[in-house]
């Protein structure tokens, strides 16, 4: 497209002297299909296109004025730091000239023509997008993404506040909505089977789990949320992790149950490859905010996403202006999310797996390690007690955390939450002591009579190395000591000889991957 198809202000924008500091020659133009993006080398200047496509409607420069307001003050939620203000354009003549900020949100300027966003323009490179494509997205950056969502879900205004968001029916139309727009797809980049089963599948999620999505609701699950949390949309810079560029145009889009927002990130890295990495950041948010229920609604939401990204890669396909070969190449990508969103109705049979062993065996590091392998939910005992007693997970535990009958109330939760997770078909790792014979045989009962395979894995390593490791121990929410070792050790019962067919011993004092290696079957 030249200068010359832009409209008149997008021409002038793309002149240096429009704006009244410094640019980066030449000024820079992003075309969306609801946006013009002007890049200026310090800031950023975005523009809404006076569109209506039904779930967005920019058609009014009122409504372009509020959802600029909008779109600033949601995003500054998350990512204060390039989110800056809302400005004017006014016409005098044929010039058009950036106006000074906006006294008050819904107020009015006189003469204005258009309305801006102004941000401040930051490294594309720091994505978590480029960080992946570069291999240096990690483990423990994933982590603290989990971290930081589950911050900002605690901070988001909640269902209480929301009419009928989370309601079976509102979720419902949506997803409809999807299959409807794909069905003339079918027998390019989707398949029939696909399309039926995917279809089939979501239509008998929402009739069995009517009281699940009334319990999400209940419980202030539904929040205002971000709504498009994939990994474009992350970025991390002056170490700090930013999200940005939520929905700002549709509330339905973005009032949604939390694990619609986690599911966006797992299913955009786990359609790149990297299963473990969205490991890490689902079991990272899942521990910090104890929402270990919420998972059973995750594959919903999963399948959901991809299909999304499968449509609306597909809806390109209809574009005259795009190459043959360019469509060949988009037509893959359409045919890889249709696939994925059918892998997400089909989940494997779930398993238990209690990991056992003394504090400092090494069983978090071994069960995380499974984990990022298998995909497993990793339940740690530590977790579950301070959120059963309503503390940080930072926080020291007094007595009473550990006390008798909070330990019963733990392990009872803990075997509950496997019980009812393995049954969706998630492999689970239970990561608690186990040291006593009664424990680990309500385990092998209940997974015995849910059909679950059930595994024990032993952590054991020199009671001096335990001792060194718990003295090293920083900045774990586990709260036991080295002077524990001694009772605990009194109080390991043996295993008998029908749990030892399910027992595997790992040695962390040796080579730990090598063993859990053999264990994954590798």
């Amino acid at each position: 497209m030249t200068d010359t198809c832009l409209p008149p202000l997008i021409q002038q924008m793309l002149q240096p002297e429009f704006y009244p500091h410094g640019v980066t020659e030449p000024v820079q133009l992003i075309q969306t299909h609801a946006s013009f993006v002007l890049l200026t080398g310090d800031y950023t200047y975005k523009l809404k296109k006076p569109v209506n496509f039904g779930f967005l409607d920019y058609s009014t420069l009122e409504k372009r004025q509020h959802f600029c307001n909008e779109e600033l003050l949601l995003n500054q939620r998350t990512a204060p730091k390039i989110y800056l203000e809302v400005l004017p354009i006014i016409q005098v003549g044929d010039s058009f000239k950036l106006g000074s900020n906006l006294p008050a949100i819904n107020s009015t300027t006189e003469n204005a023509v258009e309305y801006v966003l102004k941000m401040r323009e930051f490294p594309q490179d720091t994505l978590l997008l480029s960080l992946l494509e570069r291999g240096l997205l990690t483990e423990q950056l994933m982590a603290d993404l989990g971290r930081e969502v589950a911050n900002f879900h605690s901070r988001a205004i909640s269902n209480s506040y929301i009419r009928t968001f989370g309601e079976v029916s509102q979720i419902r139309t949506a997803i409809d909505n999807n299959y409807l727009i794909s069905q003339k797809y079918i027998g390019g980049p989707q398949t029939q089977t696909q399309y039926e089963e995917t279809k089939n599948y979501t239509d008998g999620f929402f009739e069995k789990n009517k009281e699940l999505f009334n319990l999400r609701i209940a419980n202030n699950k539904i929040r205002e949320c971000h709504g498009d949390l994939h990994l474009r949309n992350i970025a991390f810079w002056q170490d700090k992790i930013l999200l940005f560029d939520c929905i700002e145009f549709n509330e339905p889009f973005r009032f949604v149950d939390v694990m619609y927002d986690v599911a966006f990130t797992v299913m955009d890295l786990e359609s790149r490859g990297r299963r473990d990495l969205g490991n890490a950041f689902l079991n990272t948010y899942i521990e910090q905010t104890g929402d270990w229920e919420g998972l059973q609604l995750l594959p919903l939401y999963l399948s959901r996403q991809a299909y999304v990204r499968a449509k609306v890669t597909s809806l390109m396909l209809d574009d005259a202006a795009i190459s043959t070969a360019k469509k060949a190449e988009i037509s893959q990508t359409a045919a890889h999310y249709y696939k994925l969103a059918w892998q997400y109705t089909q989940p494997p049979r779930g398993k238990l797996t209690l990991m056992s062993g003394l504090s400092g065996s090494g069983k978090s590091t071994a069960a995380r390690y499974l984990a990022r392998r298998t995909g497993a939910i990793h339940i740690r005992s530590d977790a579950v007690r301070k959120h059963l007693g309503g503390i940080s997970l930072n926080e020291r535990g007094g007595q009473d955390l550990y006390s008798d009958e909070m330990t019963a109330q733990t392990y009872g939760r803990l075997l509950e939450l496997g019980i009812v997770l393995a049954d969706r078909g998630w492999d689970v790792i239970l990561d608690a002591k186990f040291d006593r014979q009664n424990r680990r045989t309500d385990a092998i009962n209940q997974a015995q009579s849910h059909g679950l395979p059930l595994q024990i894995i032993y952590c054991t390593a020199p009671i001096e190395v335990l001792r060194e490791r718990l003295q090293q121990r920083r900045g774990d929410i586990a709260d036991a000591t080295a002077e524990l070792l001694s009772s605990q050790q009194a109080a390991f019962e043996p295993f008998t000889e029908l749990e030892q067919i399910s027992v595997q011993i790992v040695d962390t004092a040796q080579d730990l991957e090598v063993q859990l290696n053999v264990i994954c079957g590798e």
